[in-house]
């Protein structure tokens, strides 16, 4: 193996990191195929099933509070968020979406605990059935490399 192949494993072992979930149960069946294709990706990458703490809550709103939880909680490598909110024909889209997004940004920089947002934002069902599962094993991949990143830099 290369030496930049080998750094690359290595930013991407999952073994022995603690992963918390908060998965927004509106919209439903994307999500559940969002949190089902990040935790075969976190499997893969080897975080055990018994360091992985997958939490839902009713939308995308509540999840900043959740995240927020569990990173004070202390017991986290890192995070991840997960939910879609799909365009309607009213502003509230655009208050969910950035509201979601400033409360994730907000929780990682505020406790130094790493999340990796996978909340979907779509203009149609169509753009979030195409996005769920990738989107959903990005979230695991980047959520193991920031937190291996975070434990080098100390």
């Amino acid at each position: 193996m290369q030496a930049a192949d080998q750094g690359q494993a290595a930013e991407l072992a999952g073994e022995g990191l603690r992963i918390g979930i908060v998965r927004a149960r509106f919209n439903d069946a994307i999500t559940r195929q969002l949190a089902e294709s990040c935790l075969a990706e976190l499997a893969a990458l080897g975080v055990a099933v018994r360091d992985i703490k997958h939490v839902t809550v009713p939308g995308a709103l509540e999840v900043p509070l959740a995240l927020q939880k569990l990173a004070l909680s202390g017991k986290y490598d890192a995070l991840i968020a997960l939910g879609a909110v799909i365009r309607g024909e009213t502003y509230h889209f655009e208050i969910v979406s950035n509201e979601a997004a400033g409360g994730i940004t907000s929780v990682q920089l505020d406790t130094g605990v790493p999340v990796a947002n996978g909340i979907l934002t779509t203009e149609n069902d169509d753009q979030a059935l195409a996005r769920m599962a990738e989107k959903g094993a990005d979230c695991a991949l980047a959520a193991i490399e920031m937190a291996n990143l975070l434990k080098r830099i100390g």
